[in-house]
């Protein structure tokens, strides 16, 4: 299996790493480095389990004109104009002992996943300084476990409104990012998480088969800057179930969740070509 720290920090660079500044400057085509993050997180959205990691955090970045990596994962750049571009982008999500995690209590472990699929971003608003930035994101990704038989497990739907501010409350370099939205996934993603088959079901955790749809939303802040040096970065994410359509699961012990990180990353070589750049 998969070790949990690796999808976890790939998770923390992505979230970390959320606000770009608004204005588009010259910066090194790519940047390699490496970096320690503190974590914490839920197993799952609606789980009553927190966990705490210290883990360690690779850093790269790079701004070609088709491919690029950093802020969103990898991305591939399908179509690009003035006032929009479609790219293929990657995510990824640890997995979860059922051993540990008292409402899972003898189900199958969660397997660790990847997510990929194309996503749309359209530009809304700039502001004449060019400082802040306004766009609307919209990525449907497929869900796959990684283990020897890989399965799809389903969809999902999270279109967001995405704001960068560059500079912020006049502080030279310190980018801060906000992204809020709802999230919307399919029955297979969701009876993955939240179904419990009538085998599984004990007499505090009845059986329960989850349905498609609204899936609760999500509200992102990150901040970070980039130093000579180095690099640091933080965010936190709120999680509110209410409303979603298995928001009734008994998997489903809290209707809140937040997650929060902080990381710093030493940069080690960066190349000498300068390409202009929101990232």
């Amino acid at each position: 299996m998969l070790n949990r720290r690796v999808p976890a920090a790939l998770a923390f660079l992505a979230l970390c790493a959320l606000p770009a500044g608004a204005q588009a400057d010259p910066k090194p085509l790519w940047e390699a480095g490496l970096g320690v993050g503190a974590l914490t997180f839920p197993d799952y959205v609606g789980s009553d389990r927190q966990h705490g990691d210290l883990l360690p955090v690779p850093y790269f970045v790079y701004r070609g004109e088709i491919i690029k990596a950093g802020r969103n994962g990898v991305q591939a750049r399908l179509f690009d104009s003035l006032h929009a571009e479609v790219y293929f982008s990657l995510g990824a999500s640890p997995p979860v002992n059922s051993t540990d995690n008292r409402a899972r209590s003898g189900m199958p472990d969660l397997r660790p996943m990847v997510e990929f699929g194309p996503a749309l971003e359209v530009h809304l608003w700039g502001s004449a300084a060019r400082r802040m930035r306004l766009d609307f994101r919209a990525p449907l990704r497929s869900a796959f476990t990684v283990e020897s038989h890989t399965r799809q497990v389903g969809w999902v739907f999270a279109p967001v409104l995405n704001l960068d501010m560059a500079d912020v409350a006049g502080l030279q370099g310190w980018n801060l990012g906000a992204q809020a939205g709802p999230i919307f996934t399919d029955r297979s993603y969701n009876q993955t998480f939240y179904g419990v088959a009538p085998g599984e079901a004990t007499a505090t955790r009845p059986a329960y088969s989850a349905q498609g749809g609204y899936a609760g939303s999500q509200f992102t802040l990150a901040l970070s800057k980039r130093f000579p040096g180095f690099w640091v970065g933080a965010f936190t994410r709120y999680d509110n179930l209410a409303g979603a359509v298995f928001a009734d699961s008994p998997l489903v012990r809290r209707s809140r969740n937040v997650s929060a990180g902080i990381g710093i990353a030493w940069i080690l070589g960066q190349s000498s070509q300068m390409v202009e750049s929101h990232e």
